[in-house]
């Protein structure tokens, strides 16, 4: 009798360790761990609240999205022109800065959000003025595509070589350059000033090939109106190029893609 009571007991056990683990299991799969927006929100006003507690005085917020990291909501903000990157923890009590990186591949991938936002930017390129710019190909090209570059930018002479392949092939692209030099770049201002004081692109193709170029000054406020410009439409990097339509998009693009996203901005 004894021995039937232990048993039933044993059965009953294991009955509800079984239970426990499928609910378990089944909220795992079906609960916050597979889609967190089911049992955390945060809002943009959630988001404004807590950039004007911790005195962002300028800034607006372009995105909110769950972090690559799970346990963080990720706000794409904009303060004075710059973009970045804010992560809030699903408690809204903690924030903290600084990339994500993936280590299985090393992306950084809150840049890699920053680009996303870009890229599906547009801007009214009727405002943007051309005459001052070094052109690629043929002025009277029916495409006419601008070209944020700097002269220590490696990225730059990258693409630079990718839109002499297009306008050797093409006759109705030309790609006009603002010089922008960043400040992360020692040499990066006198050169562009030389280059445009110069108007020359074998200037630029010299400094791009490692060959020591000289100094030269003019009565230009070109690269200074580059500078501005790009803090007026919120570009932070180069290269970054903004295509017929408006479209921004960042970064050395191979030349047929390049050529695609121009067919594509008709």
């Amino acid at each position: 009798m004894k021995r039937i009571i232990v048993y039933t007991c044993l059965v009953q056990v294991i009955f509800l360790i079984a239970a426990n683990f499928s609910f378990v299991w089944a909220f795992g799969s079906e609960g916050c761990d597979s889609d967190c927006s089911k049992c955390h929100s945060f809002t943009q006003r959630d988001a404004e609240e807590i950039l004007k507690e911790l005195k962002f005085k300028n800034s607006r917020v372009l995105n909110i999205s769950i972090s690559p990291a799970k346990g963080l909501w990720e706000l794409v903000i904009e303060e004075n022109g710059k973009k970045g990157v804010l992560y809030v923890d699903f408690a809204k009590k903690h924030m903290l800065s600084g990339p994500i990186i993936e280590i299985a591949t090393g992306t950084n991938k809150s840049l890699e959000d920053i680009r996303n936002i870009n890229d599906n930017r547009k801007v009214d390129i009727s405002n943007i003025s051309l005459k001052n710019d070094l052109v690629i190909g043929n002025p009277r090209a029916r495409n006419k595509v601008i070209v944020f570059t700097d002269p220590e930018c490696p990225f730059c002479a990258k693409l630079h070589k990718e839109m002499k392949k297009i306008v050797a092939k093409r006759k109705d692209i030309a790609f006009y350059l603002k010089l922008f030099p960043l400040s992360i770049h020692k040499d990066s201002y006198w050169k562009s000033v030389s280059i445009v004081c110069k108007k020359s692109i074998a200037l630029m193709e010299d400094n791009f090939a490692k060959k020591p170029i000289s100094r030269h000054e003019c009565n230009t406020g070109a690269v200074k109106e580059n500078i501005s410009l790009a803090g007026t439409l919120g570009i932070t990097s180069t290269p970054t190029i903004i295509l017929p339509d408006g479209r921004i998009k960042t970064g050395a693009i191979s030349s047929d893609k390049l050529a695609d996203l121009i067919d594509g901005s008709k």
